[in-house]
């Protein structure tokens, strides 16, 4: 069915398992204007694109990256032997041999060809080269498209600029020209960066320590760049801080599953220090005071 469904009808792949044991794959597909993104896991096994396959395919070409276990992949008379945080440049009008050896996990970008020449002299050089886990552009692009996965659907005029990004990005990875190297800093790094930086902050919103300063040090950038990012969105680090503490607050209070947290517990949990601070912005914010919502909600339920 794997073969059927997904090999011939969806990746026009030819499929060929590795040995006897218990068969897995799991692909998630995310669609941007002229960008394809593509995540999962497999068991071992071959996956040929043959000519047959590459007949009529669009103007793309792929950049794998291997996020964990072994493979190899094989094009153009060359073998690159993967290892995770890698990503092999994949012409998408060569045949080639992608083989997972273990169960392993990988994202996939099938990007457009004449979008990128744009940006990389001589790009067919790339092509079944490994781009190397040390890479900061590549490990920025990554981080991008991890994000993207975990976020909702983006509008139209998001899914553009997110497409333009992962183009930059992929551009650098690979090795842009001079001026395509400073245009795409100004443009794809700021962006995949600042979405990095509003992940982390995400995770970390109950984190006592979470300043600008830290944030910035643990993304090897300053202080200032962490604000400027910021400010070109038309608000500040601190700004988006707590009104993303502010969000988890009225989630929390709106869960039957933290009923039985007082109020101070689910502000000490996202982050705020002072009590009287919490109940003053919050107020500011929603209109209503934690106590008000909290009783709304046991009202509804009874």
């Amino acid at each position: 069915m794997w073969r059927e469904v997904y090999g011939r009808n969806i990746a026009s792949v030819d499929i060929e398992t590795i040995g006897d044991g218990p068969f897995h794959a799991s692909v998630t597909f995310q669609g941007l204007p002229g960008v394809g993104l593509v995540s999962g896991s497999r068991s071992p096994a071959h996956y040929h694109s043959t000519r047959q396959h590459l007949a009529g395919a669009r103007d793309a070409f792929g950049l794998s990256m291997l996020m964990s276990g072994a493979a190899t992949t094989r094009q153009l008379g060359r073998e690159i032997v993967c290892r995770p945080g890698t990503a092999s440049v994949i012409s998408g009008t060569d045949p080639s041999v992608s083989t997972m050896h273990s169960l392993g996990s990988f994202i996939t970008i099938v990007l457009p060809r004449p979008a990128v020449s744009a940006l990389v002299p001589d790009l067919g050089a790339a092509y079944a080269r490994q781009i190397p886990a040390e890479s900061g552009a590549l490990q920025l692009l990554i981080r991008y498209v991890q994000t993207l996965h975990e976020s909702d659907p983006l509008d139209a005029g998001l899914a553009k600029a997110a497409a333009n990004h992962i183009v930059d990005l992929a551009a650098l990875a690979i090795g842009a020209n001079a001026d395509a190297t400073h245009e795409a800093r100004h443009r794809g790094v700021a962006a995949a960066r600042l979405q990095s930086i509003k992940a982390e902050i995400r995770e970390r919103l109950g984190a006592g320590d979470l300043s600008a300063l830290t944030v910035a040090l643990r993304h090897g950038v300053t202080p200032r760049y962490v604000q400027k990012l910021f400010e070109r969105e038309g608000t500040t680090f601190s700004e988006f801080v707590l009104a993303r503490r502010l969000e988890r607050a009225m989630n929390m209070l709106r869960d039957a599953d933290f009923a039985a947290l007082t109020i101070s517990a689910i502000a000490f949990e996202c982050g705020f220090a002072e009590l009287s601070y919490f109940n003053r912005t919050f107020r500011r914010a929603y209109d209503a005071t934690p106590s008000d919502i909290r009783l709304a909600v046991t009202l509804r339920q009874r």
